[in-house]
């Protein structure tokens, strides 16, 4: 498990994650970002700076076969009870408003 203390940080290993995954393809940044459907420039200011759109992310891990990971994310927890699944069962539409 990682020990990131920042989103930034986060957002940072991702992208490490991601280049690593394109050169053990033996992948140009070109050659991915084709595959992808994204722009050269949109993947190479990803890989230096972690910053990219949730949409152009999943279009990356599409290309690397690395779709896995985003069906996890965030999950809603396991229910310790009935009457959290039955709780659950109605979906929210709205937040609650905040007394003023």
């Amino acid at each position: 498990m990682l020990s990131i203390i920042s989103e930034s940080e986060v957002c940072r290993e991702v992208a490490s994650r991601v280049r690593t995954r394109r050169l053990q393809l033996n992948w140009s940044q070109a050659e991915l970002a084709q595959r992808a459907g994204v722009a050269y420039s949109t993947l190479k200011l990803f890989e230096r700076t972690g910053r990219i759109s949730l949409e152009r992310l999943v279009m990356i891990a599409s290309a690397l076969r690395a779709l896995d990971g985003f069906e996890a994310l965030l999950r809603p927890p396991k229910a310790s009870s009935l009457a959290e699944i039955e709780a659950r069962a109605t979906k929210r539409q709205r937040g609650r408003r905040r007394a003023r």
